[in-house]
């Protein structure tokens, strides 16, 4: 469910794919519009190369001994032309070294045979070196191909011309045919070849991309829903002991409080679905509002001043969400008996300021923070926004302090992003 999310908002339409190894899986042949199938068909037919040979021995009266090796010779090329073309490019194996040097020394073979009919019997067989071409250009890297292929075309025109007896004599209308389909098929299989090549690092890429969309997504809601259900619950938490201890004494103030539960309960689940689907961007004013609300009720004195003004969206989401992290690490990690919460924005930059006399045991508090998802999901906010963070013991007026200070450029990165490639 989580990947086929994250594909709906990166704008594709197909479900999620197996995950399968990046050669010889199925899924990336059928992205090449090329079945397996559909590629022997297209290979195996260029056997019809063996078309001239076999008309040539036909019509050519030959001892049963030079008829039998040529038969021989022939046979041994279809079964290593089929050797080399039976595998899909997106699934073979051919660049590697140890396959690229069996390679290499079965197509000298294939092309030496081929020398050597041609030579024997005549120029019919010099079409057989389309299929070498071919060979060539899907076994080898897409530059030796190159080479080769273009070595290929001037031997067969070099042959060509030899076995004919000259370039005066020469039957050009069966020569040129032939060197054009040499080249021409070599250099096609080739681009084949490079063709499935990159298909199969797009596809090793995507699913990559896939893998550490997933990955950010898991992230961002464990982050989120740390941060929400960590303070609502603290909350409900405090609220609740409250209202035990009022229920007997002050019964309506209790009903009160009863009443404050079910709705912040209320807006917890409210905000767990916006988190979930991606919408949840919560604001420093509702934040300082909770943060004052939350401290009362747990008896801890509250100061906030806030100078700040209005503020760009994202930056105004990064402190509230430091407002609600370090207000719920006073309540759950300090016994403070009061807590102050300074905002401004001076230079183009914004500061927020969160400070306690909980120190003794704001020292686990760090200690906490800094090994769990809390703070360290805070600082991921924050340096996203180019910002800096301190947490640590702080002294004023020789008073014991704990204090968690935040700065921020105004400008939201992604006003800088567009600066830069302005």
């Amino acid at each position: 469910m989580v990947t086929e999310s994250v594909q709906r908002k990166q704008g594709q339409d197909w479900p999620a794919e197996p995950n399968h190894s990046v050669s010889g899986q199925p899924e990336v042949v059928a992205s090449s519009g090329i079945s397996l199938r559909l590629w022997r068909l297209y290979a195996q037919a260029w056997l019809i190369c063996l078309l001239f040979p076999i008309i040539f021995l036909v019509r050519t009266p030959l001892a049963p001994a030079h008829l039998l090796i040529a038969l021989a010779g022939l046979g041994i090329f279809v079964v290593t032309y089929t050797w080399f073309m039976w595998p899909h490019p997106l699934n073979s194996g051919a660049h590697a070294r140890p396959v690229y040097r069996a390679s290499l020394i079965g197509l000298a073979g294939l092309t030496a045979l081929v020398l050597y009919l041609s030579l024997a019997y005549g120029s019919a067989f010099l079409w057989l070196f389309v299929g070498v071409s071919a060979v060539v250009g899907v076994a080898l890297p897409a530059r030796s191909a190159f080479i080769l292929v273009m070595a290929l075309t001037l031997l067969t025109l070099g042959l060509g011309v030899g076995i004919s007896g000259g370039i005066a004599r020469a039957d050009w209308l069966h020569i040129v045919p032939l060197v054009l389909l040499v080249r021409g098929l070599g250099l096609d299989m080739a681009g084949v070849a490079r063709l499935a090549v990159a298909l199969r690092e797009l596809h090793t890429a995507r699913s990559e991309l896939a893998r550490q969309a997933v990955t950010e997504e898991r992230l961002r809601l464990a982050r989120d829903l740390h941060d929400l259900l960590g303070h609502t619950l603290s909350l409900i938490t405090l609220k609740s002991e409250l209202a035990g201890r009022l229920i007997e004494k002050e019964p309506a103030r209790a009903v009160q409080e009863i009443h404050e539960v079910e709705r912040v309960a209320r807006q917890a689940l409210r905000e767990v679905r916006e988190a979930v689907t991606g919408y949840r961007q919560p604001t420093l004013q509702s934040e300082l509002d909770g943060a004052r609300q939350m401290l009362e009720a747990a008896g801890i004195a509250c100061t906030v001043e806030h100078a700040a003004g209005v503020m760009p969206p994202a930056i105004d989401a990064v402190l509230a969400w430091t407002v609600r992290e370090a207000v719920t690490n006073v309540i759950r990690h300090s016994r403070a008996g009061w807590c102050t919460i300074r905002v401004r924005s001076e230079n183009g930059r914004a500061h927020v300021e969160v400070i306690n006399d909980g120190y003794r045991e704001s020292e686990q508090h760090l200690n906490y923070s800094q090994s769990g998802s809390g703070l360290s999901g805070l600082t991921e906010r924050i340096s996203a926004q180019g910002g800096q963070i301190e947490a640590g013991p702080s002294h004023s007026e020789g008073n014991p302090q704990f204090r968690l200070r935040v700065e921020l450029p105004m400008r939201s990165s992604e006003s800088r992003k567009l600066e830069r490639q302005s």
